[in-house]
């Protein structure tokens, strides 16, 4: 599960989450369930408004490339080396675009311990993902690892519908991240779910890394 590349060499990496708000009953514990999931309804209007927004990038080249690039320059040859750290060079190779794969997605509630749920190959988890009982603060964080070649400027996106109706969308941009055995973890601000009779239920996401 990578970067799935288009047409104009930009990728996408997403991953369909189905999870649900209970009501606050007394239980510390935060529940798990299963059942048929929801059909995750994407939102076409803020895809076209990406798509008119995306920058033209230059010419893309291999890490080994971007190495041998400016290497008379000492300032930009200790910001790359600063950057790529300690990459094996001999285990990139030649590869032009970078591949990011999401390992697992962790929440992280108050007094509770961490619920750990490893995405599937297929990016589309079946079911009901997880419970939260509603007004509870959390924090999303994502393991993922980068290999073959820089990615810079990756995005999180996040839009999350209720019943058919988009209730919410949030974007946040992570960084720029060089491919290293080591994966990488990256922590949401906190969120608090929505409280009150109508909020209760199940919603679906659309998570995109890009």
């Amino acid at each position: 599960m990578g970067l799935d590349n288009n047409e104009d060499g930009n990728g996408s990496l997403e991953i369909k989450k189905i999870g649900g708000v209970e009501e606050e009953n007394g239980d510390d514990s935060v529940g798990l369930s299963r059942k048929m999931s929801e059909t995750s309804i994407c939102a076409a209007e803020d895809d076209e408004d990406e798509e008119g927004r995306k920058i033209e990038l230059g010419p893309q080249c291999t890490l080994k490339e971007q190495l041998e690039k400016d290497k008379d320059d000492e300032s930009l040859r200790r910001w790359k080396e600063q950057l790529l750290g300690s990459v094996d060079m001999s285990a990139v190779g030649e590869t032009l675009e970078p591949e990011v794969k999401i390992l697992s997605l962790a929440i992280r509630t108050p007094g509770r311990a961490d619920i750990v749920l490893q995405v599937p190959e297929t990016g589309n988890p079946k079911g009901l993902w997880f419970t939260l009982k509603e007004g509870s603060r959390y924090n999303l964080i994502f393991t993922f690892k980068v290999s073959n070649n820089i990615v810079a400027g990756l995005k999180y996106a996040n839009t999350v519908w209720k019943t058919g109706v988009k209730v919410d969308s949030s974007k946040e941009m992570l960084g720029t991240f060089s491919p290293q055995e080591e994966p990488y973890t990256h922590e949401m601000p906190e969120d608090t779910t929505p409280s009150g009779m109508f909020a209760r239920g199940s919603y679906s996401a659309r998570t995109k890394v890009i």
